[in-house]
């Protein structure tokens, strides 16, 4: 009965331990993003074929604390900078953010996101203009954006609505994107 309770409770500090680690010396800036996105060199046993086609959709769904960047953000910029990084050429990675729920937040100007989150401004906005200009495409889900209130004209420049993050999904994985589970 003990040892149940004990790994449950070392559980629940894996994912407080995992941004120390990410912070580590054997992270640092990509060939892609250099502001976030930070990725570790890693000898890989699982070679990528140099003709691979990298598809991928991140779905963001958990909002960033004030004045941080989004992780599912930071986490399509690391995908981008870890396999550029590998050898795979930029445009043979296709990725696709995908923002639902109390993430939403994290894709609207900072006027908005000031209203909602007590004065604060939007972490994830610099982000998010960066992958846009690298050719990522983010979608906002509209029935998230109606149930928080958030009008299209809310959103940073670039970030486009869909009609739900279900529908979206549906949609890339008929285009060929895989789902990022992480």
């Amino acid at each position: 009965m003990r040892l149940p309770v004990l790994l449950f409770a070392g559980m629940a500090l894996l994912p407080a331990a995992v941004p120390a680690a990410a912070q580590s010396p054997a992270f640092r800036p990509g060939p892609v993003f250099t502001d976030f996105g930070q990725t570790a060199p890693v000898d890989s046993d699982l070679v990528i074929p140099p003709d691979a086609q990298l598809k991928v959709a991140f779905d963001a769904k958990d909002a960033a604390p004030a004045g941080e960047v989004n992780k599912t953000i930071n986490s399509a910029a690391r995908f981008i900078n870890m396999h550029v990084a590998a050898g795979v050429a930029p445009d043979r990675i296709k990725v696709t953010v995908v923002v639902h729920g109390p993430a939403s937040w994290d894709v609207v100007r900072d006027e908005a996101y000031r209203a909602h989150k007590e004065g604060r401004s939007n972490g994830s906005a610099s982000a998010v203009a960066q992958l846009l200009e690298k050719g990522v495409d983010i979608y906002l889900c509209g029935q998230s954006a109606a149930s928080l209130g958030i009008a299209k004209d809310d959103l940073l420049p670039g970030v486009r609505l869909a009609l739900s993050a279900m529908s979206a999904h549906v949609l890339l994985q008929q285009q060929g994107y895989a789902i990022n589970p992480f």
